[in-house]
């Protein structure tokens, strides 16, 4: 058996197709989850503790349980209570929650990493929470939360491939089906290794290059 290039090049319109897919939606979900995720880490600060206890109990079952598992449920449960979902919308969905439950014990920890002191000096001075939120909290929170943020969003990323079980066209069902169809697996493998590992290390090129320019903003403006 041998590599034939040939069959790359020959489905390279669908090839494309498939990539523009994931990258849409990997595009769509991860800020999505990353606001989700905000709000219910600042909702779990300052929304009581029934509040912190309630999103706490949902967010470890969506950790706790595979992602596949949940896609099935948003796409094949959905209409059993009256939700009914084409494919796409589905996985994004799905994607965006449960990235969101990550995202938000992500911005938690920063929250937490912050010192009280600062934050009683805040309210000294007569701070709102959203001031200190605003003013204090996030600042210095930034920091911290941006290396596992960007591993949040490799994550993501590689979690689009699941998509393909509930026949979301992006690359790893097309690349699947031709490799089917043509009997063509190891091409069709490699594409589609060489294609999360090329989007793998621009992801962490950028969340270093954000890193070093917001070391040096928050060094200048010490």
């Amino acid at each position: 058996m041998t590599f034939d290039i040939n069959v790359i090049f020959s489905n390279l319109p669908e090839i494309l197709s498939g990539a523009w897919v994931t990258i849409v939606i990997w595009i769509i979900t991860t800020p999505a989850a990353a606001v989700l995720g905000f709000l219910v880490a600042v909702a779990r600060r300052f929304g009581g503790v029934m509040l912190d206890k309630a999103f706490g109990i949902v967010i470890a079952v969506l950790r706790g349980t595979p992602f596949l598992i949940q896609i099935f449920l948003v796409y094949y449960g959905g209409p059993f209570v009256g939700l009914s979902l084409d494919p796409i919308p589905a996985g994004v969905i799905g994607l965006s929650i449960y990235g969101a439950a990550y995202f938000s014990e992500i911005f938690r920890s920063g929250f937490a990493a912050v010192p009280k002191g600062h934050i009683e000096a805040g309210i000294c001075v007569g701070l709102t929470q959203g001031q200190i939120i605003r003013r204090i909290l996030l600042p210095e929170m930034t920091m911290l939360v941006l290396p596992p943020s960007v591993n949040m969003t490799v994550i993501l990323m590689k979690e689009t491939a699941v998509l393909s079980i509930i026949t979301v066209p992006e690359l790893t069902a097309t690349l699947s089906a031709i490799g089917s169809q043509q009997y063509a697996f190891v091409e069709a493998l490699f594409v589609l290794a060489l294609f999360y590992w090329a989007l793998v290390e621009i992801t962490g090129w950028l969340g270093h290059l954000a890193e070093t320019k917001l070391t040096r903003f928050r060094f200048f403006n010490i």
